[in-house]
């Protein structure tokens, strides 16, 4: 396992994982030990379209999405570490614990998601995640989650 050309830019994520606008959530990986662990970049921005109803006049990113920036930026971790046959293949969660929403993400911030591996076994990996926005912890969680052949049958 080599070390990634670090950064990883949005057009080597798109190689990487299936997901496109409005769901793809993470712009940029700033550092990775493939296989282990990853810290992201999501540029929060007023264009998105949850903003438009989550909140009026309050907008706030929704903490799904925030979780959802967690678990794109493990699947980065582990289509590194598997090489690319793992690329563009799909990655679905199992379980979501102890999910903890701290802050507010807003538009104009810049949320750093940081995500380590628990453990490994087969096609099933778990992660911590954490989001921060100025180094303050914006929300946190637990998740496990199984990688398949987009083709496979859900979970």
């Amino acid at each position: 396992m080599s070390d990634p050309v670090l950064p990883i830019d949005i057009n080597r994520i798109m190689k990487m994982i299936p997901h496109r606008y409005p769901i793809l959530l993470v712009d940029r990986v700033l550092e990775m030990t493939p296989g282990e662990s990853a810290v992201s970049l999501k540029n929060v921005t007023m264009n998105e379209p949850h903003f438009n109803g989550h909140f009026p006049g309050f907008p706030v990113m929704p903490g799904v999405l925030i979780i959802e920036a967690m678990a794109q930026t493990a699947a980065i971790v582990v289509v590194e570490a598997l090489g690319k046959e793992a690329e563009g293949k799909v990655v679905f969660f199992m379980t979501i614990d102890n999910a903890r929403f701290r802050k507010p993400v807003v538009p104009g911030d810049s949320m750093h998601i940081h995500v380590e591996k628990v453990r490994a076994r087969a096609n099933v990996w778990k992660f911590t995640g954490k989001a921060t926005v100025d180094g303050v912890v914006c929300a946190e969680a637990t998740f496990a989650a199984m990688i398949t052949d987009q083709e496979s049958s859900a979970v």
